[in-house]
């Protein structure tokens, strides 16, 4: 189904629809709430909406062809498990790049760690918790795994789609490295299942005990959190211990994902 896609059209109307969205809200002087909460929607709701409903009547199929509830109880333990690899792995990464950069640029390490203010308006707290822990996974999913791999495994290669895609998918994040081994995982995921609901369900997963952690603030675990440009010299050693072990883990887990993807190669162009 995402083979029929355009990924440039999908790309060119997220695009436009943000520019006419932005210039709109701005000649309108709207508050910084209603700015935000009208480009999260136009962006992961009108949007998409649009773009995959088109092309979903357009081949008289239901959204259901690349979603099914079979066989996810098995891949729940395996889900759990990839997504506290990721995180370990991600929060250790940060400190890697804050490790690297403070003898040279310790201004944008305090630029880096420096806290955002939480809304305190009820229901933009729960607009903002439902956008980054539901909406967000499932709209980048059909995006990223959906679309955007598809059509760059017919046009390159099985790894060239999971590579291109998942880069994509770490700079749009802001997290190269993490992001994009992130997307790697979900990208093997969805093609050693052929179901997308498994990547989006590893996708909610890691994005609600982030937004968790957005609003509770956590000062755990407290070995590795860092908060300021000394917890980066003096947490060094078990985020290093924590950096080496989980990249042989994430390893481990793209080589056991990536069991068999030769095979399933003719699938996917068929």
């Amino acid at each position: 189904m995402f083979e029929q896609m355009k990924a440039r059209y999908l790309i060119l109307f997220s695009v436009l629809g943000m520019i006419l969205t932005i210039v709109v809200l701005l000649v309108l002087d709207v508050s910084d709430t209603t700015f935000d909460v009208v480009s999260q929607l136009v962006l992961y709701v009108l949007v998409p909406g649009i773009y995959f409903g088109y092309y979903f009547r357009k081949h008289n199929t239901s959204v259901w062809s690349v979603l099914s509830f079979g066989g996810i109880q098995k891949w729940l333990p395996a889900l759990f498990g990839l997504v506290a690899v990721s995180i370990a792995f991600s929060l250790s990464m940060f400190w890697f790049q804050l490790f690297v950069l403070a003898p040279v640029a310790p201004w944008l390490v305090d630029f880096m760690l420096e806290t955002f203010p939480i809304p305190d308006t009820p229901w933009y707290i729960v607009f903002t918790i439902f956008t980054i822990a539901i909406l967000a996974p499932v709209v980048e999913e059909f995006m990223f795994r959906g679309v955007l791999l598809k059509r760059l495994i017919g046009k390159t290669s099985v790894w060239g789609g999971i590579l291109i895609s998942s880069l994509l998918f770490g700079i749009l994040h802001l997290d190269i490295i993490g992001a994009f081994l992130f997307g790697v995982v979900a990208s093997l995921l969805y093609l050693r299942t052929n179901n997308l609901l498994l990547p989006i369900l590893l996708h909610i997963i890691n994005n609600s005990l982030a937004a968790a952690a957005m609003f509770l603030a956590p000062t755990w675990p407290e070995s590795i959190a860092i908060f300021n440009l000394a917890d980066v010299y003096s947490k060094a050693t078990p985020n290093a211990v924590v950096l080496g072990i989980s990249s042989v883990l994430l390893i481990a887990a793209v080589m056991w994902l990536a069991r068999g993807l030769d095979v399933r190669k003719k699938s996917i162009h068929e």
